[in-house]
């Protein structure tokens, strides 16, 4: 058997032994979303793994400004945006972003991992130096790679070896450093504070990934520079428009010099496809909802704050990071897989994450609230999480 061949074989055995055990629950056929709770299969079940962090899902001046959209732009648009793709919605929404940010100008792109990957793909190049965290999502690190560029990374979140690496760059290259804001499997967020000096110091260019952090920090959901209070610190910002935002795409927001050179030169800008008109009209109406209801934040931070304390009073080792992203740490993929399948049975959807998605032994239940679930939903989530912990009795590695 062929390499590859081998590698496809390893991996769909694996699967076919998860679903063999009944506890596959990966790609679930969601069939309806009402607030905090999904149907799958015809089944009620209370959602504990959702990006949908304001809960904006179903919100009806967004479904509205969809409609609308779509009603009178129809279903797409004609190619790519240089060409005969874009519209007045997309340079709306490009303003609109980056004010909300406190950017001067934004690009959007047809979804958050291809915002990285032409991003960082088309500002180093051969004879520059990256330097990225070791938990950087997938994206950051598929740009990285393919640009060309000395490659470096770092352990997660280590300022001084921050320092190092760019200590080292080669004075005639082009420096970038790229982190997560909020890192997706953790739920903690990188040393702004600290990593804006190193990269001032060094006279490197920083860019960060807010796609868990926009809608989640800041008093009204401004990012990682309203949470820090530090305003301009980042020069390129990344985002999603499908976690807090209920739409589809990404976006980079920076300096208008940043902002024309990506719309000519990043690849996935030039040979992609328009976002569709009515997720860009949704994002628009989501980022005015943000700002009109600014309780949705104050009430999501309330509801990660009280989630943790609760797994805390109940003996697990839970950090106390200001994110809704709570990971729950069983070591081995099996009592990770044990104990979805318990809280599955209570009617609890929580997702297990193991391998590749995350390192050997570090296996976890990943367990998300939102500004939509209620206390006592909240406290529900707690105690079958405790609950199927304490039936499993998984020893954690890490």
């Amino acid at each position: 058997m062929d390499p590859i061949a081998r590698r496809i074989r390893a991996l769909v055995d694996r699967v076919a032994e998860i679903k063999s055990e009944g506890v596959y629950f990966y790609q679930q056929p969601v069939e309806a979303v009402e607030s905090s709770w999904v149907r799958i299969r015809g089944r009620r079940m209370l959602l504990a793994s959702s990006y949908s962090y304001l809960g904006l899902i179903g919100h009806p001046a967004i479904e509205a400004a969809s409609a609308a959209a779509l009603a009178h732009y129809g279903t797409g648009t004609h190619g790519v945006r240089l060409l005969a793709g874009n519209t007045d919605l997309h340079d709306r929404l490009e303003a609109r972003i980056a004010r909300f940010l406190g950017a001067e100008a934004a690009v959007v792109y047809s979804s958050g991992y291809l915002a990285n990957f032409a991003a960082i793909s088309a500002l180093v190049g051969r004879g520059d130096t990256v330097v990225c965290d070791k938990l950087d999502h997938a994206s950051i690190v598929d740009g990285c790679l393919l640009s060309g560029a000395q490659f470096v990374r770092v352990p997660h979140n280590d300022i001084p070896a921050f320092d190092r690496a760019l200590a080292k760059v080669p004075p005639e290259h082009g420096r970038l450093v790229v982190v997560d804001a909020v890192f997706s499997m953790d739920g903690d967020l990188i040393d702004l504070p600290a990593l804006a000096d190193v990269c001032l110091r060094h006279g490197a260019r920083l860019m960060v990934d807010e796609a868990h952090s926009l809608g989640v920090l800041g008093d009204r959901g401004q990012g990682i520079e309203a949470h820090f209070r530090l305003p301009g610190v980042v020069d390129i910002k990344m985002g999603s428009f499908s976690k807090s935002i209920p739409s589809v795409g990404g976006y980079i927001a920076g300096s208008p010099d940043l902002i024309t050179y990506l719309k000519h030169a990043s690849r996935a800008f030039i040979f992609s496809a328009a976002l569709p008109p009515a997720s860009t009209a949704a994002v628009i109406a989501a980022l005015d909802v943000l700002e009109a209801e600014p309780e949705r934040v104050k009430r999501l931070h309330a509801n990660a704050q009280r989630l943790r304390a609760a797994l805390r009073a109940g003996g697990l080792a839970i950090r106390d990071d200001p994110t809704p992203i709570v990971p729950v740490i069983t070591g081995e993929d099996e009592a990770a897989l044990r104990i979805a399948e318990y809280l599955h049975a209570q009617g609890i959807f929580a997702l297990p994450i193991v391998p590749p998605a995350v390192p050997p032994l570090t296996s976890r239940l990943r367990i998300t609230v939102t500004a939509a679930h209620t206390t006592e939903e909240v406290d529900r989530i707690a105690a079958a999480i405790l609950e199927a912990w304490r039936a499993i009795s998984p020893t954690p590695t890490a």
